[in-house]
């Protein structure tokens, strides 16, 4: 009896020890695509807030699609706009939804995968406040199906 309490107890340390980890994300959301119809005059704009400017971050862009999608990769414009500047930072960043055989990468059950693809690394921000990072589709057609959310994470190490 007492090496059963002494083994739940240890599950239970042991579980609110993972739960209490924190990886380091400083800014993590996602935006919804109505319908699963991304439009390519649509941007997507996420403020993110930047407090520590001594550590580096690492920038990641997640997206969630699903099996009806018919590229096995995604072209995006991405814009980056620091405080207080009226000029941005413009990059074309291609992101990979699938190997070459055709199997979606990234995790998720079902119809739907989530992919958390890393943008930048070792990303210096030299001025605290509000980040404005804005996302748009660069994909040939006018209106991109079967993306359900895109989101930015933000991480410091």
């Amino acid at each position: 009896m007492k090496k059963l309490v002494f083994l739940f107890l240890s599950g239970c340390l042991f579980t609110i020890s993972l739960l209490s980890c924190n990886n380091g994300s400083v800014f993590n959301q996602y935006k919804t695509i109505p319908k699963g119809e991304w439009n390519r005059d649509s941007l997507l704009l996420f403020k993110v807030q930047v407090t520590d400017t001594l550590l580096d971050h690492d920038l990641y862009i997640n997206v969630r699609n699903d099996i009806g999608y018919k590229y096995s990769n995604l072209w995006l414009f991405i814009d980056i706009k620091q405080p207080g500047d009226t000029v941005s930072v413009k990059d074309t960043f291609e992101a990979t939804l699938a190997d070459p055989a055709g199997k979606w990468l990234g995790s998720g059950f079902g119809g739907v995968k989530t992919n958390e693809i890393l943008y930048r690394q070792n990303v210096y921000f030299p001025v605290s406040g509000i980040y404005e990072i804005k996302i748009q589709h660069g994909m040939r057609g006018k209106i991109l199906e079967n993306v359900t959310d895109v989101g930015v994470r933000l991480e410091k190490f």
